[in-house]
């Protein structure tokens, strides 16, 4: 079970790092173009690193409450959202 959680774990550090490129590239952008769709970006991507700060920090204040039988799920969902963010990053370059 420790390991399942950690491996979350490091998923979701991982894509709070995709996620803050992408928020520097995105206040980058939006400081030269003052387009409004790159503020949409920003909260987006806003969003979603808060909820991986949440995410990181249960899994570490919460560990025992966790169903072993649910981490699998929640890694795929975290390997999932990290690929997604990986595209949007590799699009944004």
């Amino acid at each position: 079970m420790a390991i399942l959680m950690d491996i979350n774990t490091l998923v979701s550090i991982a894509t709070i790092i995709i996620l803050s490129i992408l928020l520097y590239l995105y206040s980058k952008i939006y400081l030269k173009t003052k387009a409004t769709f790159t503020i949409g970006l920003i909260f987006f991507a806003g969003m979603l690193v808060i909820q991986n700060l949440i995410v990181v920090y249960a899994y570490f204040a919460m560990a025992p409450l966790y169903a072993e039988g649910l981490l699998p799920y929640f890694l795929l969902i975290h390997i999932a959202e990290l690929a997604g963010v990986a595209s949007l990053l590799k699009i944004t370059l």
